[in-house]
């Protein structure tokens, strides 16, 4: 296996323990919820840092001029400094599972690591991606639809957003190839050191698909659990007053830099960022809107030829579970 490029800079033996299992992804399938319920267990350490990046081989996330993610080997593994000889180390990064190299960089780095994936039923994945990129800033297409049509003149450059870092992750349908992704983990780990979850049965059961993840990991399954709901679906209700904030809290302008540095000067920074968050619950954010059942009906029946493909793949029925077998 050719090393990455992170991992041939260490020159020295870097002291410190690599995680000992990954929560590779998606995003919008329950990471973050599952992060918190994981790292709340005694026997388990995972980082302040929920999605590092560090293994995704992107350096436009990690050398981002915003960026505090691990640069190098030695920072990435400081992550995990605080976790004791008897826990397990984890971190969670959605994207690992889309990249096409993370799977090899992290079998290089702990080649006994248990990765944890998470699959969601395909039209209302993407429907939950995209609202959440328009919440992050990186889509400005509010209309599903539309943002659809858009990929691609955005695999040529074209009609990207100004704040999108990752444009690719705009490729919505790039996203649900589950068994070209699995295919990659189970390469170079083999299917007993994989665990693919069902995000519908995590939805359904916290309780139980936990305690599965927890056997999975070899730590006590019994202790008191503590369930979690994290980064709900919303939707922006006004993309003029969306962009307005946007562009007060970046400064961009002569007059949004002028009130932002009065605003920085008169209020301390945890007040503003609180303040910042309020308004934004308030202001910008609401319940999403029902879905196009039209739309839905229309991702369906395109995504269904992988979704026969992947319950095939897992030996699980999927496409009942999904409702796919109704779909013509």
């Amino acid at each position: 296996m050719t090393s990455s490029p992170e991992l041939r800079a260490a020159s020295t033996p870097t002291p410190g323990r690599a995680p000992d299992f990954f929560i590779v992804g998606h995003h919008k399938c329950g990471t973050t919820a599952l992060y918190e319920m994981l790292r709340r267990h005694p026997q388990i350490y995972m980082p302040d840092v929920k999605e590092p990046w560090f293994l995704a081989g992107d350096p436009r996330v990690l050398l981002a001029p915003s960026s505090r993610l691990p640069k190098t080997l030695e920072e990435y593994l400081a992550l995990f400094a605080a976790g004791t000889p008897e826990q397990r180390l984890g971190e969670a990064t959605p994207s690992y599972l889309m990249s096409p190299t993370a799977a090899a960089t992290i079998a290089e780095l702990q080649p006994d690591a248990r990765i944890i994936a998470i699959l969601r039923e395909p039209a209302s994945f993407l429907r939950s991606l995209h609202l959440q990129r328009v919440q992050m800033h990186a889509e400005t297409e509010t209309d599903l639809a539309k943002a659809l049509a858009l990929e691609e003149q955005r695999r040529q450059g074209i009609s990207l957003p100004r704040d999108a870092i990752r444009p690719e992750d705009l490729l919505y349908s790039e996203h649900v190839r589950y068994v070209e992704q699995l295919e990659r983990y189970y390469a170079v780990f083999g299917r007993e050191q994989v665990l693919v979850l069902v995000y519908e049965d995590f939805r359904s059961d916290n309780e139980a698909t936990l305690r599965e993840v927890l056997r999975f990991l070899d730590v006590d399954e019994n202790v008191p659990l503590e369930l979690v709901e994290a980064n709900p679906t919303v939707r922006i209700r006004s993309q003029r007053a969306y962009e307005l904030l946007r562009s007060l809290y970046l400064g961009r302008g002569p007059v949004p830099r002028a009130a932002k540095a009065t605003i920085k000067a008169l209020t301390p920074t945890r007040l503003r960022r609180n303040a910042n968050a309020a308004m934004e619950r308030r202001v910008l954010y609401g319940d999403p809107r029902p879905p196009d059942e039209a739309l839905m009906l229309q991702l369906r029946r395109r995504f269904k030829p992988e979704v026969v493909a992947i319950s095939e793949y897992l030996g699980r029925d999927l496409v009942g579970r999904w409702g796919y077998d109704r779909v013509d």
